[in-house]
């Protein structure tokens, strides 16, 4: 009798930091090499809205050095979160490319802007 296939290994969850700094604008930051899948990027938006409760604050995502972000957990960043700017940072082609990509293709659920400049991109956040 044939035995059924086994199922892949469940996905490591990929680890992030998020913190409220000073003055009020939430830090997002992405392991080097992450690949964020769907439920990743579910768990970060999770505490986004944990974390600024019923107030709404700009954000900082920083994704130097992340690998990939899957259709899934693009899908999950196109949707409405207690961000209410946000700032997309990183340095390298590949960021570019991603930010680029989900810029083009998902409509961001506020305003939302790439930069290689972690100055600019606060500059731009508190500016509003």
């Amino acid at each position: 009798m044939d035995q059924p296939a086994t199922p892949p290994q469940d996905h490591q969850h990929v680890t992030f930091d998020l913190e409220l700094e000073a003055p009020g604008i939430l830090r997002l930051t992405w392991p080097r090499g992450a690949r964020i899948k769907e439920s990743d990027a579910q768990r970060a938006m999770d505490r986004v809205n944990e974390l600024c409760g019923a107030e709404r604050h700009p954000m900082i995502v920083d994704m130097a050095t992340t690998d990939d972000v899957t259709r899934g957990a693009r899908s999950i960043f196109a949707k409405p979160c207690q961000a209410n700017r946000i700032a997309l940072w990183g340095s390298s082609p590949v960021d570019r490319v991603i930010a680029n990509f989900f810029l083009g293709i998902m409509k961001p659920p506020c305003p939302t802007k790439f930069f290689t400049s972690e100055t600019e991109a606060l500059e731009w956040l508190v500016e509003a």
